[in-house]
């Protein structure tokens, strides 16, 4: 049975902060107005605007920033500010007992797909795949993708429809939702944190990787099983991918069309989730279906 955390109301306390990777307090200016816009209360972490070289803080302080959020009664979802790296640094570290009891959303995708897959996998608690602070600047704030974050978090049932994509392969299938970040993922295998993605709808996506480096982490996925008894694919998008000087000859898309071709579930690509501004909310832990078509592609939570 999986956990659905509480959705929010107005006057509800969203916790902000940066677990990972270091981002200026001015960067967030805009994603805190706009929550606040929205009817909740905004709290900020000692992480947000601090830096410690790459990172947010010394590990210890990151952990201990997370931590008193994921502990704080008064806190009712956390939003990463931002991803980057330094979660799998601190993820044995943390102290799930509290959360069990009072668990609350966790927003962010990227390094932060670390926490949510564990959050499935170890207790079965549902998280939030969504934009993230960068996202709500440059005028961007009102976009359809932003606002699929405030429809999530106040518990409306997402409902987005996907173009039909040359590489699809057509059909039907109902089932919980997880995935994340593809290099992560990856990572995450042979770990207490890797996804049990069988009977699922497994999501990827992924930024800056070589090809031959996708072609690698599907493999690993393959070899691993973790695509064998999947309900469907969605291959979202996979952007500033870069090539070696000799050409590995396949873009991402006939790079994955081709490591699944052999199974017989429905596979959508170029889904809008990414780390582009085209990033709809995904819950992960929900129920949802998919159709896939030739001319385009619907997911629906149920």
């Amino acid at each position: 049975m999986i956990t659905i955390p509480p959705y929010l109301k107005p006057g509800d306390t969203i916790g902000i902060l940066c677990p990972s990777g270091y981002m200026p307090y001015e960067k967030a200016v805009t994603a805190i107005e706009t929550l606040t816009g929205w009817g909740f209360h905004i709290v900020t972490g000692k992480t947000l605007g601090h830096q410690f070289n790459y990172f947010s803080g010394t590990d210890e302080e990151r952990l201990n920033d997370l931590q008193q959020m994921m502990d704080d009664d008064n806190i009712k979802s956390i939003f990463c500010a931002r991803g980057g790296y330094g979660m799998g640094r601190i993820i044995d570290k943390l102290s799930f007992k509290k959360f069990k009891r009072n668990p609350k959303w966790i927003i962010g995708f990227s390094d932060i797909t670390v926490i949510q897959s564990h959050l499935f996998s170890k207790y079965k608690i549902a998280s939030m795949h969504a934009p993230m602070a960068a996202a709500f600047n440059d005028g961007e704030n009102k976009n359809q993708y932003i606002q699929t974050l405030h429809d999530s978090l106040i518990g409306r049932k997402a409902d987005y429809v996907s173009a039909g994509n040359e590489f699809n392969k057509k059909g039907k299938a109902s089932g919980i939702l997880v995935g994340g970040n593809l290099s992560l993922l990856a990572h995450l295998t042979a770990t207490s944190s890797e996804l049990k993605t069988k009977n699922k709808i497994l999501f990827i996506e992924d930024v800056g990787e070589y090809i031959y480096n996708v072609d690698r982490m599907m493999y690993q996925l393959k070899r691993s099983g973790k695509l064998d008894k999947l309900k469907a694919l969605i291959v979202g998008r996979f952007t500033e991918m870069k090539d070696t000087t000799i050409p590995f000859g396949q873009t991402v898309e006939e790079v994955i069309r081709d490591i699944v071709k052999e199974y017989d579930y429905p596979v959508c690509f170029n889904f809008p989730v990414s780390h582009d501004k085209e990033n709809y909310a995904l819950k992960i832990g929900s129920e949802y279906k998919l159709s896939v078509s030739a001319t385009m592609a619907v997911l629906k939570e149920i």
